[in-house]
């Protein structure tokens, strides 16, 4: 828990965003992390189908309109490009088992909240991507309480530094998987215009 009051956690915080959307007629909210200037990495489901995601800064009364420039729903990571938000980008760095972290986000359409948690293992495994569908994935183990609402949020170290991107929470544990740092990575290379959000994942 120590973990929380760490000066690199709090400077993380003020760059994590709440994405709202509509998708098969329902509200959707995730969380959502700036890893580049006016740009936003969240998890795929969470903006799956949409046509209006929007993402909404601590603080601020409008939501700002966004694009989805990435979108892959296998490893469930999307890219938004935000116009005008002018928030500090947070380092992508790889996970590091047994690091203490903040999972960071808006959990249960409620305010921002950092929990603690542990980095666990990353390992290839026979998993669902965005929609369910059965795939072969590397993913990121994570130990701490992961609630709905925090998908497309980072839980980051002591530094400050993303750790993994958050995409779903494991039944009846606490504790969740996070999407590593190569994947991320590949699709912020690829970012680049508009692309399809797919169906919605009802």
């Amino acid at each position: 828990p120590a973990v929380l009051a760490r000066p690199g956690v709090r400077r993380a915080a003020p760059s994590v965003v709440r994405v709202v959307g509509t998708a098969c007629g329902l509200s959707v909210e995730g969380s959502g992390w700036v890893a580049r200037p006016e740009t936003v990495v969240t998890a795929a489901h969470v903006v799956a189908g949409e046509h209006d995601t929007a993402v909404e800064v601590a603080g601020s009364r409008r939501p700002l309109p966004a694009v989805v420039t990435a979108f892959d729903s296998r490893n469930d990571v999307a890219v938004l490009r935000v116009a005008g938000l002018g928030m500090r980008p947070l380092k992508l760095v790889k996970a590091s088992a047994g690091a203490a972290v903040a999972i960071l986000g808006y959990p249960e359409d409620g305010p921002f909240a950092a929990t603690p948690g542990r980095i666990g293992g990353t390992v290839a495994v026979f998993s669902r991507d965005a929609y369910g569908r059965p795939v072969t994935r590397t993913i990121t183990s994570l130990r701490g309480l992961v609630r709905h609402g925090n998908s497309g949020g980072p839980a980051v170290d002591s530094h400050g530094w993303v750790q993994t991107t958050v995409f779903a929470a494991s039944v009846g544990s606490k504790a969740g998987y996070g999407v590593p740092a190569d994947p991320v990575r590949k699709a912020l290379a690829r970012a680049r215009a508009a692309v399809s959000t797919g169906g919605c994942t009802g």
